[in-house]
């Protein structure tokens, strides 16, 4: 009788695998937002995964400090600072961006702005001031890094978007309506730019504790509410994007194109 035991994948098989799928060395990501929240998360995650990583946002002090955070990591990190409001600032600033590592493949939209008064009270310089920052800004760039990772055949737009850009409450106003269409800018993109290799999808958070939801964390009944409405018991943190981040930004996501990935422990389906 023979003991040899059943012959198998060698013990790095599955790593090989994996880095088929998800590694994403070589590449190189330009991520909005990128020095808090949310987009510092998803920041850090690409750059474990082997991106080259340009944060991209408006405040010094952070900047340094996420770029300092991830080279103590052993990751390849840059930075720049521009308020996307300005689309001067911005145009030179995704030019600044290509200097560090070259073009990038990926690019990761999350910074965003959260004014949301009464729509009575709601301001045409509250107006234009979001959609500059959560819908232009997006567009701009995508415009500027698109066609670029169209020709080389490999590039992927992600958004992060909101639960406002499906259903109106707490006083949705103008954020609602910008976070809608960055839902619709990125189907639009996927039309546009999937038959090249480049994919556009959306990640959809739920109640997320950042610093842009600070004023709602102030109320500890309502986020003990928040967190009822989920199937998880709790609300988010930034660092539970850090998968579905590098999975949109991967090979493993080359068929998906113009989705929403809902990244909020069920609080949309409650």
């Amino acid at each position: 009788m023979s003991t040899n035991a059943p012959s198998g994948p060698g013990p790095g098989a599955s790593g090989s695998y994996l880095d088929g799928l998800f590694s994403l060395r070589g590449r190189v990501a330009v991520v909005t937002g990128g020095s808090s929240g949310i987009g510092r998360a998803i920041a850090e995650a690409l750059a474990r995964a082997g991106a080259s990583v340009v944060v991209l946002a408006r405040r010094e002090t952070e900047l340094d400090a996420t770029v300092a955070d991830l080279t103590a990591l052993g990751c390849r990190a840059a930075r720049v600072s521009a308020d996307l409001a300005d689309r001067d600032a911005l145009a030179a600033a995704a030019d600044r961006a290509a200097e560090p590592f070259g073009e990038p493949d990926i690019l990761v939209n999350a910074a965003g702005i959260n004014l949301r008064p009464p729509m009575g009270d709601l301001t045409p310089q509250v107006w234009d001031t979001t959609m500059a920052v959560n819908l232009d800004a997006p567009h701009l760039l995508s415009q500027r890094y698109a066609p670029g990772m169209a020709e080389r055949g490999y590039g992927r737009l992600i958004h992060l978007t909101s639960q406002q850009a499906y259903r109106a409450f707490v006083s949705s106003g103008a954020y609602g309506v910008s976070k809608a269409g960055l839902a619709a800018l990125a189907r639009s993109q996927a039309e546009a730019w999937s038959p090249h290799g480049v994919t556009a999808n959306t990640l959809v958070p739920g109640f997320v504790l950042t610093p842009l939801n600070q004023r709602l964390q102030d109320d500890p009944d309502l986020v003990q509410a928040l967190a009822a409405r989920t199937f998880t018991g709790r609300n988010g943190i930034a660092e539970d994007f850090a998968g579905a981040a590098v999975f949109l930004a991967s090979a493993a996501s080359g068929y998906v194109t113009g989705q929403a990935l809902f990244v909020d422990g069920g609080f949309s389906t409650h």
